[in-house]
Formats: structure tokens, sequence, C-alpha cells
């Protein structure tokens, strides 16, 4: 990559992003700036890759199905999500290293806070994975479809399926969060984070059924591009939930 994946404050630079404050969204009114941002000077740790961990990533990370070190295989619908990490002129981005985390399917996540939520987890599932993009910017990752889950945001609120993904560039600050739908999700037009992407940049967010990449009588087939730059660059997600 050229050009560092920065996040803009202050006004916004970018009409294709959610704002910082989306009162719908309760917890961007505890999160949104409400003073000026103070400039901190990069140090080494900033302007340097990503590290030792994610250079040692193997074929084995992008497959969430098996990636626990069970011996198992996780429960539920198995699906392929493929794609290509563009730049602002379609071209691929070769070497971009793509991390994804996700609830399983039952819509749980595996972390230790994760109680308010009564699912089962799934020993055969730690819902992490890695990937590097190839020399056209393609990347491919086996997982399950994740279901949907309550959360606290407004009376019986449900999160719509779906995928975090973060992008690496080739320093720490060079970073884009966004999260990928699936298309005809019926809790989509009632997601506040979902909603906060202004109207005509939401499509970009959800990925599209690809029977070409689905395999017979094992998983479907998703494709989700990301667009780093540009008119068509895929929106930032806003904040954690």
């Amino acid at each position: 990559m050229t050009e560092p994946l920065i996040r803009h404050y202050g006004p916004r630079a970018y009409a294709d992003h959610p704002p910082f404050l989306y009162p719908d969204y309760r917890s961007t009114i505890k999160r949104s700036p409400t003073h000026d941002l103070v400039s901190i000077v990069a140090t080494l740790s900033e302007t340097t890759g990503p590290g030792p961990v994610w250079s040692e990533i193997v074929e084995e990370d992008a497959d969430l199905t098996t990636n626990a070190g069970t011996g198992g295989e996780a429960i539920g619908e198995r699906i392929i999500v493929n794609g290509r990490v563009l730049d602002e002129n379609g071209r691929g981005v070769p070497g971009t290293i793509l991390e994804i985390w996700q609830a399983n399917a039952s819509g749980r996540y595996a972390h230790w806070r994760e109680t308010a939520f009564p699912a089962p987890l799934d020993p055969n599932f730690i819902g992490v994975g890695q990937c590097r993009a190839n020399e056209r910017g393609e990347y491919r990752f086996i997982t399950i479809k994740p279901g949907p889950y309550p959360w606290a945001n407004h009376p019986n609120a449900w999160r719509p399926a779906h995928i975090h993904f973060s992008i690496l560039g080739p320093a720490l600050g060079s970073r884009l969060v966004t999260q990928m739908y699936f298309e005809g999700d019926p809790l989509l037009p009632l997601d506040p984070i979902f909603n906060s992407v202004p109207e005509h940049a939401r499509h970009r967010l959800i990925s599209h059924y690809d029977h070409d990449l689905t395999v017979e009588n094992w998983a479907l087939g998703y494709h989700f591009d990301l667009v780093l730059r540009g008119e068509l660059r895929t929106p930032e997600e806003e904040t954690e939930e």
C-alpha cells in the first residue's frame, strides 16, 4: 500500500463513513470525540509492520472450521468467503494481511466476557482467522455462517449476521476495520450500526452469494471485495460493540 489507512478525526474527511456520533447507536454517545484531539508523533512501533505474529501466517489459519486445534470441526453452515483487496483504480493490493472475527452459529463469541447471551459455545470454534492476500489481492476464508445475537442498544435489539474484517497495511497505523453482512438479512433495516453508514455506501458492506465459488455437497460461497481508497472505498466500522 502507498497510503496509510489512517482514521480522519475532526471534520469528517469522507462522506462514505458513519459519523462518530450516531445517537441510535448508543455507544457512540459516550465514545464519540467531544474535544479537539491531540496529535501524537508516530514512533517506530507505529511505523513498522504488523510484526512476527502476522508474518508467520499459515494456510490453516484461514480455515475457522478447523483452526481451534481441537481435532474437531465447528458446528454450523459451512461457508467460503472470497474476494479481493483493491485500490482506488480497481487493482489488487498484494500481500495485504486480513484478519476476521465473528460469533459462532448460535450467535455467541468465544470470549470469556461473553456471558449475557445464553447461547451455546462451540469447543471447536474460536471465531478468529487470518490470511495474506496473494499477488492479485485475492483472499479466501473458510468459516461458518455466524448467527444473529441480541444486544442492549434498545428494546428487542438484534445484530444481523456479520463478520468483522481487519485489513492491515505496511504499518500498524494503516488499518481498516469494517463488517461484512449477508444479502437479504431481514435484520439489516433494523440495525443502527449498519444504518449509521450513509445510505449510498451501505451496499458496499453486503456480501453476495457466488454459485461459482460454492462447492457441491460442502459449502456455500460468498463474495466480498474490500476497496481501500477512492469513491468506492469500503466504509469503516465506527466503534467496537
